[in-house]
């Protein structure tokens, strides 16, 4: 189904809003990807247009912790980070009805896929290699990518966790256009997503 061809077009924005929110009774919409994807950007825009709260699981980290994640990382290293960012997204999905954006990695831990699939609708922003480095390049502070060949690395995380980012519910392509067009494709493939899809 294109773009123009979507049977929801007639609706306005705020009563797609409401519909995709009533479809969710109470779950979160969580984004998954490698950094870069776009989850942060394309939720907070997200949210906006679904009257939503918008939440970033490594902010939320971050406040948690008092440092920020390379810190942690630096300090601490990844075991402890990755342990903090089990509870602190279990804790965001307990709250329910918001728009989640989770770290690169929070999905590849099953208690967490578990506890999304339980409580929330995933949404896998896929994006090509080209796309994801040329924005991580725009941002320092990626702990993983601090290697002499960061496309190597890249690519390696690619071909980790693509397998498991295709296990979310939904897959919307993340791609070099306006994100606005990013946010309405996901707003359609959640709308015909949720129909099939009740609360468990």
């Amino acid at each position: 189904m294109t773009l123009q061809q979507h049977p929801d077009d007639r609706l306005t924005p705020s009563a797609v809003a409401a519909r995709i929110r009533r479809g969710l009774r109470g779950r979160s919409l969580v984004l998954v990807g490698l950094m870069g994807s776009g989850k942060s950007t394309v939720g907070r825009r997200l949210a906006a247009r679904l009257e939503l709260p918008f939440v970033d699981s490594d902010a939320e980290i971050e406040k948690a912790a008092g440092k920020t994640i390379p810190e942690i990382f630096a300090t601490h290293g990844e075991a402890f980070f990755r342990d903090g960012e089990r509870r602190v997204i279990a804790r965001l999905l307990a709250e329910g009805g918001q728009v989640l954006a989770t770290g690169g990695g929070a999905f590849m831990d099953p208690g967490t896929r578990a506890l999304v699939r339980a409580r929330g609708v995933s949404v896998w922003l896929k994006a090509d290699l080209d796309v994801l480095m040329k924005r991580v390049r725009k941002r320092g502070g990626r702990p993983l990518l601090q290697a002499p060949d960061p496309e190597a690395v890249m690519r390696r995380l690619m071909e980790e966790r693509y397998p498991v980012y295709a296990t979310a519910d939904i897959t919307v392509e993340s791609h070099e256009s306006p994100h606005e067009v990013v946010v309405d494709a996901v707003i359609r493939a959640v709308l015909d997503y949720l129909p099939d899809h009740p609360p468990a």
